[in-house]
C-alpha cells in the first residue's frame, strides 16, 4: 500500500511548472580560432554574449558580483567557446587548482564550465570545463543532475582548450569537435548552461539561474542555444585506441620466480549515426587504473567500490542506475573480477573481449546492449563466462522515464575447471523494471522498481521491489523510501548488501538562511531507518537527530546523534579478528555520535575529519577518519588519509585497534606529465601497499604509463608481491 501511494504521488507531480530559462543565439563562423585563450579574433566580436550571470552561492537572488561573458560559435567541424572571467574592482586574485592534472573537481577550483544537452531531454548531458591554468575537464551528467553521483568525470575524449591570465581577469577558449558529441542533426536548438567557480570570493554563478537548493549541474534549469543553421550529423566517427604492455610480477609468498608478461589489445569507438555508439574491446587491460582507496571494514556486508574503467563509462548510467545504491541489479565491476576461494579475495580476471552498443534510438528512447567474455582461470576455479545485458529507457512526460533491464550470466563448461555438474557452471539471469520520476522543476524526484532473478531450482522469494520519493524546496528537504528484497534474490552481476528484508527510511530537513554572520545555511532534521523480515520481526533500526552548517567560506559541518538497535541473525565477530563470535539471536541497542567537518578547501592546507564513536555491539568504539592535504600550487599536493578505530569489548570477545594510514604524493610537472605515489598501511589485513604511477600524456588522450606496485608484511617489511608494468596507448581518429 505504501509503495502504491508513493507511485501515485509521483505521477500526479509530473506536470510541475518549469523554471524560466534564457536563450542564446549562436552564429556560424568560417574562420577557425587560434587556440591561445585570448579571444582576440574577430569572430568573438561578432558572437552573441551570454552574460549577466546569476549568483548560485552564497545566494541565488542577485546577479553575480564577478562579471562573466561567454561567447560561442561554430563551423562544420567544431563548436567554439570563448569566455572572459572578470573580478570586481580589478583585483589580482589568487586562482586555485589542486594540480595540473585533467578532470579537476570540487568547489575549491576556479573554472568555467559548459553544459550541453543536445537532445533537450533534461536527463543526460555533456560537460566541458577549463581553469585559469588551462587544465581541462570533461564529464557526463545523468539522472538530470539531481543526485550526488550524477556527474562522472572518468569519461575522456579528444577536445582542446587554453587559458590566459590577464590583469583583473582570466579568459579561456575551447574547441570541441562535433564528433565528440552525440546529437541529432538538424535540430534548431539545444539546451545549454554555463557556470563559473571563483575561488577568491567563493562565489559560484551560472548563466541560467539555478536555485541554491538544487545542484549546480541540474539540467532542469538550462537555457536554450538557438542555431543560426543547425549542425548536420557527423558521419564516419571512428576512434581506435590500441595499447601495448610489458610487465613483470613476482609472488614472494608462493616462492615463484619472476614472471614476465606482455600484452596487446585495444578499444574501438564507432559512431553509428548521430546518437548511437558502438564500443569494442579486445583483450582489455586496466592496470593503469588508480587503485581503490582501502577502508577499514567493520561491517557485516560487502563494500562497494565505484567503476573507474573507461570502457564502461559512456552511457554507463543506462546500465548502472537501476535500483538504489544498496540494490544494484547490474554492477560492471563484477566483469573482470573473480573470487579466489583459497585467499578469500576478489582478484582480477582477464577479459577476452566485448562489445557495447549504447545511445539514442530516437528522441525519447535510449538503448544499451553489452556482451563480454571473461577468461577461464583454473588456478582460481573460474570458468570463462559470458555476460550479456540489455537496457532500454523510454522518456515520459517532461523529464521522467521508464526503463527495463535484462541480464544473463552464462559460464562455459570446462573439464579443466571442474566437473560439468559443478555449481560453478550454473547460469544466473535477471529482469528488471524501473520508473524514474523527475519533475520539470526538479522539485520532485523518485523511483519505483521491480527486479527478479532466475537461478536453477529457485522459484520464489527471488525479487526486489522498492519506491522512493524526494521533495526539495528552499526551506524543506524530505526523502522517503521503502524496499523489500527476497531471501533468494541473487543478482550475481549486481550488488546487494543483504537479502530477506523490508526497509523503510525517512529523512527530513528544515533549512535556515541567516542574513548576517559567517553561516550561509544551517539545517535541523530527523531521520529513521527500519529494517526487518517476517521470521525475525524488526532486526535493525536507527533514529537520528540531524544538524548541519554550511559556512560562507565554503567549509561545512554535520552532526548526527543516533540511537540504533541490531538483532543478530547470524553469529558475527565484530572485530573480524577470528575471535569469539557474538551469538545469533542477541540484541544490541547503542547510542553514538556521527560528525564531520570539511575545511575551506581553497586554503593551501586543508583537512576533512569524520568520527563515528560511541556504543559498538556490546562494547565501545572510538573512531577518527580524515584527510590532511597541502597544495603545492599548481604542481600538485601531498597529503595523508587515515582511519583510527579503538574497539573495546567485554571478555571473552577481542578488543582491537585498527589503523589505516595512506600517504599520497600527487605531482604534476606539466599538464602532460604526472607522478602519483599512494602508500596504504592497513593493519586489519596486515598489509603495506605501495602504488606508484608515472604518466606521460604525449598526445591528447594518448598516454604512456609506468606503474610499480609492492605489497609487504608490515611487521617485517618482507615483500609479499611485486609488479612493474609499462603500458602505452594511443588514441587515433580514423
Amino acid at each position: 500500500m505504501r509503495i502504491r501511494n508513493l507511485v501515485w504521488m509521483g505521477f500526479c507531480l509530473v506536470g510541475s511548472l518549469s523554471a524560466q530559462n534564457q536563450a542564446l543565439f549562436i552564429r556560424r563562423t568560417e574562420t577557425p580560432i587560434q587556440l591561445d585563450g585570448k579571444l582576440d579574433e574577430a569572430i568573438w566580436a561578432n558572437a552573441d554574449v551570454a552574460g549577466n550571470f546569476w549568483e548560485y552561492f552564497p545566494a541565488d537572488t542577485i546577479k553575480a558580483i564577478n562579471r562573466t561573458e561567454v561567447r560561442i560559435t561554430y563551423d562544420d567541424e567544431n563548436l567554439y567557446l570563448g569566455a572572459v572571467m572578470y573580478h570586481d574592482g580589478g583585483i589580482h586574485p589568487r586562482y586555485v587548482t589542486p594540480s595540473l592534472r585533467r578532470d579537476y573537481r570540487g568547489e575549491a577550483n576556479d573554472g568555467i564550465t559548459l553544459v550541453l544537452d543536445p537532445f533537450q531531454d533534461q536527463t543526460n548531458a555533456y560537460q566541458f570545463g577549463v581553469n585559469p591554468f588551462g587544465v581541462q575537464r570533461e564529464g557526463l551528467i545523468s539522472e538530470g543532475g539531481s543526485t550526488q553521483n550524477s556527474l562522472s568525470l572518468s569519461w575522456d575524449n579528444k577536445w582542446y582548450a587554453e587559458s590566459y591570465i590577464g590583469d583583473g581577469f582570466w579568459s579561456a577558449e575551447m574547441v570541441i569537435p562535433f564528433k565528440v558529441i552525440r546529437y541529432p542533426g538538424g535540430t534548431p536548438s539545444w539546451n545549454v548552461n554555463f557556470y563559473r567557480i571563483d575561488s577568491e570570493s567563493g562565489e559560484r554563478s551560472s548563466w541560467s539561474r539555478i536555485p541554491r537548493q538544487m545542484r549546480i549541474i541540474s539540467l532542469a534549469f538550462n537555457g536554450e542555444l538557438i542555431w543560426e543553421t543547425p549542425p548536420t550529423s557527423q558521419r564516419g566517427n571512428v576512434s581506435l585506441i590500441p595499447y601495448a604492455l610489458l610487465g613483470t610480477t613476482q609472488d614472494f609468498e608462493s616462492g615463484t620466480g619472476v614472471e614476465g608478461t606482455w600484452n596487446v589489445g585495444g578499444d574501438a569507438k564507432i559512431g553509428l549515426g548521430p546518437s548511437l555508439n558502438l564500443d569494442l574491446t579486445a583483450n582489455p587491460d586496466f592496470s593503469q587504473v588508480e587503485v581503490d582507496q582501502q577502508v577499514t571494514n567493520l561491517d557485516r556486508f560487502e563494500i562497494f567500490f565505484p567503476e573507474r574503467r573507461q570502457f564502461f563509462l559512456e552511457n554507463g548510467d543506462l546500465f548502472a542506475n537501476f535500483g538504489t545504491n544498496r540494490i544494484r541489479p547490474f554492477f560492471s565491476r563484477r566483469i573482470g573480477i573473480a573470487y579466489n576461494e583459497a585467499t578469500d579475495e576478489n582478484v582480477q580476471n582477464a577479459i577476452y573481449g566485448g562489445a557495447r552498443l549504447s545511445g539514442k534510438l530516437n528522441e525519447n528512447l535510449r538503448m544499451g546492449l553489452l556482451t563480454m567474455q571473461s577468461a577461464s582461470d583454473a588456478s582460481i576455479h573460474a570458468p570463462s563466462t559470458n555476460f550479456s545485458v540489455l537496457a532500454l529507457q523510454q522518456k515520459l512526460f517532461a523529464r521522467s522515464n521508464i526503463a527495463v533491464l535484462a541480464i544473463n550470466k552464462k559460464p562455459f563448461k570446462d573439464p579443466a575447471i571442474a566437473d560439468p555438474t559443478d555449481s560453478v557452471f550454473q547460469s544466473n539471469s535477471l529482469v528488471g523494471f524501473d520508473y524514474n520520476l523527475a519533475s520539470r522543476d526538479d522539485r520532485w524526484n523518485g523511483k519505483l522498481f521491480f527486479h527478479r532473478t532466475f537461478d536453477p531450482g529457485v522459484h520464489d522469494h527471488a525479487a526486489a521491489v522498492g519506491a522512493s520519493l524526494t521533495y526539495n524546496r528552499l526551506l524543506w528537504e524530505v526523502d522517503a523510501s521503502i524496499s523489500q528484497v527476497g531471501s533468494h534474490f541473487n543478482p550475481e552481476v549486481g550488488y546487494v548488501r543483504r537479502t530477506d528484508y523490508t526497509q523503510t527510511t525517512l529523512t527530513a530537513y528544515r533549512n535556515f538562511y541567516p542574513q548576517k554572520g559567517i553561516i550561509n545555511q544551517h539545517s535541523i532534521g530527523i531521520d529513521y531507518d527500519l529494517l526487518g523480515n517476517a521470521g525475525n520481526g524488526l532486526t535493525d533500526y536507527d533514529v537520528n537527530v540531524l544538524y548541519r552548517i554550511r559556512f560562507k567560506n565554503t567549509s561545512n559541518f554535520s552532526l548526527r546523534l543516533r540511537h540504533q538497535y541490531v538483532l543478530l541473525t547470524d553469529n558475527f565477530d565484530p572485530t573480524n579478528t577470528e575471535g569469539v563470535e557474538l551469538p545469533a539471536g542477541t540484541t544490541y541497542p547503542n547510542n553514538l555520535i556521527i560528525a564531520s567537518y570539511f575545511s575551506d578547501m581553497r586554503n593551501r592546507l586543508s583537512f576533512e575529519l569524520e568520527t563515528r564513536s560511541g556504543g559498538f555491539w556490546n562494547g565501545t568504539r572510538l573512531n577518527l577518519d580524515g584527510t590532511v592535504a597541502y597544495r603545492i600550487q599548481p604542481f600538485g599536493s601531498v597529503g595523508i588519509d587515515f582511519s583510527v578505530n579503538r574497539i573495546r569489548l567485554p571478555e571473552p570477545y577481542n578488543d582491537a585497534d585498527f589503523y589505516l594510514v595512506g600517504p599520497r604524493f600527487d605531482l604534476t610537472f606539466t599538464r602532460n606529465l604526472f607522478w602519483t605515489t599512494f602508500i596504504q598501511y592497513n593493519n586489519q589485513i596486515d598489509n603495506l601497499n605501495i602504488n606508484s604511477r608515472f604518466q606521460w600524456r604525449f598526445k591528447p588522450v594518448s598516454d604512456l604509463f609506468l606503474v610499480y606496485t609492492d605489497n609487504y608484511f608490515p611487521s617485517t617489511f618482507s615483500v609479499k608481491s611485486r609488479a612493474i608494468v609499462l603500458k602505452i596507448n594511443y588514441w587515433l581518429n580514423v
